[in-house]
């Protein structure tokens, strides 16, 4: 049985980090769908927020490794009924005039929003859950989609509790 797990794991924000994290994962031979990684409310501290997907294997394992590693500083799973989790998208969409005024309802009605036109196409941002953005896509295909690009998810947990890194 596959599942996915969200991560969102502390770490200090040196060279290198990045590298020795994914590659615990590859080694162990697990499947990162998804990883974010930006700074966070606490100077030299980032936040890497990692979905991966574990064949019938408990994911504990890799927790434990990387608890090991030097420049971990705390690491959380969160479920998706406890936490916020959103991803971006760009979509370069095919909109002449012929067809612009409906690409346009379509953005509106998911709430996207336009950040570029040229006489030939419109770029959307969205940001939601995997299902939003994948039905948005769905509606704009037939317009015909240009170029995509996504963000990794990125997540936090629900409420006023935060994983700060002082609670090491």
């Amino acid at each position: 049985m596959t599942t996915t797990h969200t991560l969102s794991v502390l770490v200090e924000d040196k060279p290198g980090v990045l590298a020795r994290i994914s590659g615990l994962f590859s080694r162990r031979g697990y499947n990162i769908q998804s990883l974010a990684v930006g700074p966070t409310e606490e100077e030299g501290i980032s936040r890497m927020t990692i979905c991966v997907t574990v064949d019938d294997f408990p994911l504990e394992q890799v927790t434990k490794q990387l608890n090991k590693l030097v420049h971990v500083i705390k690491i959380v799973e969160l479920e998706p009924t406890t936490s916020v989790q959103r991803e971006l998208v760009m979509m370069k969409i095919r909109a002449d005039a012929s067809v612009r005024s409906q690409v346009l309802e379509v953005t509106q009605m998911f709430r996207a929003k336009v950040v570029d036109v040229a006489p030939e196409a419109v770029t959307v941002e969205a940001t939601g859950t995997e299902d939003k953005l994948n039905a948005l896509r769905r509606m704009l295909e037939p317009y015909g989609i240009r170029e995509i690009v996504q963000s990794g998810m990125v997540a936090l947990s629900r409420g006023p509790r935060s994983i700060a890194a002082h609670h090491r």
